[in-house]
């Protein structure tokens, strides 16, 4: 199939790292030297590789990723988020990659204002992410975060928007996001650390003090908690939270008094979490205490402490209950049963409850921007695998639903002409793991047509079901596409996520295998035609997987994968590192050491993987480029059969790829390309 030049060997420095009285040889470790020039030599030798075998799709490349950037509707505009008498947007121009941050004030016939021309912003960097876009409550001043690596440590920068002004003050290395005070004049954000990257400091900053001046008023000692800042809705109040796998805690202030000492709202408590909204004179806390499943609490604004906790919702086994958003009238909750999401809302004066309804067998809904406490409009968001992105403003009095905006497929998209289905494969233990497929109508189910099975299954992330108008290139061209909803992720609930984590991790991995076989077995695909992709901690199931069954995959596609498992949790100067101990367990702990070694790719490299593309970018800072460096250097000097192994790094961006609204389709499209490549397609 493919004319194949000399794949490059990465030199053999062998180190030995030795633990628990067993020695493991690192024939690469070597690769985490980024400013080594053989480090970088050797990545730039595999992305030439990786062109001279891609050579014969470059037009087939072109030519989707013209066919995808032709689906965009380049000149847009967001539905207007209201606030504080301003009703803030973006909106896009024909030709650019970025947006421009705008507003009017309410009156329609407002002129607009550009707070921040992120197009032009773009124009002088090659990654370019802007973030933590915070009006003061004056309606004068933005602050905003800037990340120019992708390695998101973030600049914070405060315009004045009366006179148009960029201030001499800035805040880094920083998460981007910051909270205005009540005085217009202090501002609270998170300061990370430059090592590891972890927020690890709360700080106040005084408009108009040099950066040193910033008075640090809260510093997190436990390593193993992420750190952040943030406003309740009533804007009455000021939080910040520390938050682990397994427990968390609040502290909070009266943003009207920003020089006041933060007060622990709860201390932490083991296996117990807990989140905080205010709502009139109380405090909504949304907790796992004796509710594997969560369920709400109430209290009084003054007296916070657990004791004081009256239960307002139910916990309830078979309803895992996500979210809470508390308005001057209502609540609006966020559940998830038997798989997918619902909405309920609760009228809190007469106590009547009602559901949305959604119709479709799989997809995806959440709450939007609210950012107004006393209105009865909630605004939220659908999708499916067959409908396009859909904005709604829904009366929670009168139950009115109206659509503002659904997402424009340029050149015209029939939701007909796509089927979406919700099957259930039986895993190893009986358990029936949900999977959402979608396939262009007349698809047939002989076991002959192709299929991209996507997957990730860790940190209780739910990967539901949703529209994407570059699939259509995939999904026009004969594959179906379908998403494994193994455990892992929290689409079944909280013990969902439980089952696929620390010594139960491999169910995530089995779960995935168990559905690649239930499509085969149900003929919408076969060995043959069947491929995997996944990313970040799902490149580590692509990994995984490829370990366990390289016989069921035609191909896979593993991006910015997390397969050096062990020596990564073993080094707490990486970041993320002792964030994730209760994720994945810690190997100082013996018997956590043998149970990720036994499934971590790099620990066990084998002869015959099927095809594989490997992606990373050089600047990643969640799963460090030398991960799957290391992994595709092992696996090439391995392997012993003839299919390819192919690896791409982005040399000037970081864990989420390109940053512009175009330059990723063209990332999308060598991906698409490799896929076609291998069912023999040499073009469109």
């Amino acid at each position: 199939m493919f004319e194949k030049p000399v794949p490059p060997i990465a030199e053999v420095i062998p180190e030995e790292l030795l633990i628990h009285g067993d020695t493991r040889i690192d024939n690469y470790y070597w690769l985490r030297e980024k400013e080594n020039p053989k480090t970088l030599e050797y990545l730039n030798t595999e992305n030439q590789y990786l062109d001279a075998i891609m050579s014969a799709t470059e037009e087939m490349q072109s030519q989707l990723f013209l066919e995808m950037k032709g689906r965009i509707k380049e000149k847009d505009e967001s539905v207007p988020v209201y606030k504080n008498g301003y009703l803030y947007y973006t909106r896009s121009e024909e030709g650019r990659q970025y947006y421009k941050y705008c507003r009017k004030k309410s009156n329609p016939e407002a002129a607009e204002e550009i707070l921040l021309d992120v197009d032009e912003m773009g124009d002088k960097h090659s990654y370019l992410s802007v973030n933590g876009f915070n009006i003061s409550p004056d309606n004068n001043l933005l602050a905003y975060g800037i990340d120019t690596t992708g390695r998101r440590q973030y600049i914070i920068r405060i315009k004045n928007l009366t006179t148009g002004e960029t201030l001499a003050d800035s805040m880094f290395p920083t998460s981007g996001n910051s909270v205005w005070a009540n005085d217009n004049k202090t501002l609270f954000y998170a300061e990370s650390n430059p090592v590891t990257l972890l927020s690890e400091k709360i700080n106040k900053h005084i408009l108009g003090a040099a950066g040193n001046a910033d008075m640090l008023v809260y510093e997190e000692s436990d390593k193993s908690n992420y750190i952040g800042v943030t406003k309740t809705r009533s804007r009455k109040y000021i939080l910040i939270i520390s938050s682990a796998t397994l427990s968390s805690e609040v502290r909070i202030i009266d943003a009207d008094l920003p020089d006041e000492s933060f007060r622990v709202f709860q201390p932490r408590v083991k296996d117990m979490l807990y989140s905080v909204e205010h709502s009139g004179d109380s405090f909504l806390v949304l907790t796992n205490w004796d509710a594997t499943n969560f369920r709400l609490m109430e209290t009084n604004v003054e007296t916070t402490l657990r004791e004081n906790w009256k239960e307002k919702i139910a916990h309830r086994s078979d309803v895992l209950l996500q979210s809470v958003e508390p308005f001057k009238d209502f609540l609006a909750i966020t559940e998830r049963s038997k798989g997918l999401l619902h909405i309920r809302i609760n009228n809190i004066t007469t106590g009547i409850e009602h559901y949305l309804g959604f119709e479709e067998p799989a997809y995806t809904v959440f709450i939007g921007a609210n950012l107004e406490y006393n209105t009865t409009t909630l605004r939220y968001h659908y999708t499916s695998l067959s409908t396009p992105a859909s904005t709604y403003d829904y009366n929670m009095d009168t139950k009115e639903k109206i659509l503002l905006k659904q997402q424009e497929v340029v050149g015209g998209y029939i939701i007909q002409d796509y089927v979406t289905e919700r099957l259930y494969a039986t895993a190893n233990d009986g358990i029936r793991v949900p999977i959402s497929i979608v396939y262009k109508a007349g698809f047939n189910k002989d076991g002959n047509a192709p299929l991209l099975l996507y997957g990730y299954g860790s940190y209780g992330v739910s990967m539901d079901a949703s529209f994407s108008s570059a699939r259509l290139s995939l999904l026009n061209r004969g594959f179906a596409f379908a998403i494994a909803h193994i455990r892992g992720g929290q689409e079944m609930g909280r013990s969902w996520y439980e089952d696929g984590k620390l010594m139960k991790k491999k169910n995530t991995f089995t779960d995935f295998i168990n559905c690649a076989e239930y499509l085969m077995q149900e003929k919408y695909t076969s060995q043959k035609h069947c491929y995997a992709l996944g990313g970040s901690a799902g490149g580590l199931l692509i990994g995984a997987v490829a370990t366990m069954r390289p016989d069921l995959w035609n191909g896979m596609i593993a991006a910015v994968p997390f397969v050096d498992v062990v020596t990564t949790m073993l080094d707490e100067s990486i970041p993320l590192t002792t964030n994730e101990f209760d994720e994945w367990g810690n190997p100082a702990n013996r018997e956590y050491y043998d149970y990720i070694k036994s499934y971590s790719p790099y620990d066990n490299i084998i002869t015959n993987y099927p095809n594989i593309l490997v992606t990373t970018g050089l600047h990643d800072s969640q799963v460090q480029y030398f991960e799957p460096a290391k992994w595709v250097a092992a696996m090439r000097v391995k392997k012993a059969n003839d299919n390819v192994l192919l690896f791409h790094i982005n040399m000037e961006a970081g864990h989420g790829g390109a940053s512009g609204r175009f330059d990723y389709l063209k990332e999308v499209a060598r991906e698409y390309a490799f896929l076609f490549l291998l069912e023999g397609r040499n073009q469109l």
